[in-house]
């Protein structure tokens, strides 16, 4: 019965890294902005679809880019770009002049809502309801074992990932002047715009940089367990839920977060069913708005 124990803390580590990418950026869109980015989730399903459209479906693409050297490489750097695009023009044609009409969060919050639900439905459209993989074959799959826990190629890179997204991310933001005009941004726009931070731009940069994690976590969840069109709102819950517990606007915080979120769920359901998972995620949740809302670390 213990030797299920690596396997468990395998299990969520991995589903700690997954949580945490999507973390990453949605705390770093929110702290700039304030609001929550609920289209957060479905970028990271199109960072994940784009990069099914150029290696799977679209033939004189994927035999490009199947058979050329660095040709992954090469379509996830193109799948986080589409995201990161898509994180841009939502900022520019739908925020921005929410922000320019002074809109309540609320507004924000419905506003985004609404955009999801539009790009849920249009990547139904374009690639069905219909589940896909971006992996190869059960034969094709790399896997390491750890102090008796097994992961594959792909969780490892998920790790990896987060470890190096966050400390650069951590670094930039702290010593940057970019960085400084987050902060700034964060404690008050209006402020910011006085003493001479072009506020749009950096709000801009932030979407960018954002959207373009919530793309790379897509593009990983792809190849690790596969896509759908409604995976958006499962990573999105996961990763806010995540970014409260750890701490919103926090980057750290969120990544500590969701690996705490990891370990809670997989270890809280190894007696029982795993239906509850995500009952145990959001019970979780409610324990640290009642004790300790403002997360593990402050913003």
């Amino acid at each position: 019965m213990e030797s299920i124990v690596p396997q468990l803390m395998a299990n969520s580590i991995i589903a700690g890294g997954i949580y945490a990418l999507v973390a990453l950026g949605f705390n770093l869109i929110y702290g700039a902005t304030k609001f929550f980015n609920l289209t957060h989730g479905v970028i990271a399903a199109i960072g994940g679809y784009t990069v099914f459209y150029i290696t799977k479906k679209n033939d004189s693409l994927a035999s490009f880019f199947n058979q050329s050297i660095g040709g992954t490489v090469f379509a996830v750097l193109i799948g986080v770009l589409c995201a990161a695009l898509v994180g841009y023009l939502l900022d520019k044609f739908l925020y921005k002049k929410l922000r320019d009409r002074k809109a309540s969060p609320m507004v924000f919050l419905v506003a985004s809502l609404g955009a999801f639900t539009c790009l849920q439905a249009f990547l139904a459209i374009l690639f069905t309801s219909q589940f896909q993989t971006l992996g190869g074959g059960a034969g094709d799959i790399v896997t390491y074992t750890i102090f008796g826990g097994i992961i594959t190629e792909v969780q490892a890179i998920v790790i990896v990932s987060v470890v190096v997204i966050m400390l650069v991310l951590g670094i930039f933001l702290k010593k940057s002047l970019f960085g400084k005009s987050v902060e700034a941004i964060s404690d008050d726009e209006h402020v910011a715009k006085i003493v001479g931070i072009h506020t749009e731009k950096i709000i801009s940069i932030v979407f960018v940089i954002g959207s373009a994690i919530a793309g790379l976590a897509g593009i990983l969840v792809g190849y690790d367990t596969g896509l759908e069109p409604t995976m958006g709102m499962g990573l999105l819950l996961k990763g806010v839920i995540a970014s409260i517990i750890g701490g919103i606007g926090n980057v750290y915080g969120g990544v500590l977060g969701a690996f705490l979120l990891g370990f809670v769920e997989n270890f809280g359901i190894w007696k029982i069913s795993g239906e509850w998972k995500d009952a145990i995620a959001f019970g979780l949740l409610i324990v640290f708005l009642i004790v300790r809302p403002q997360g593990i670390l402050k913003r």
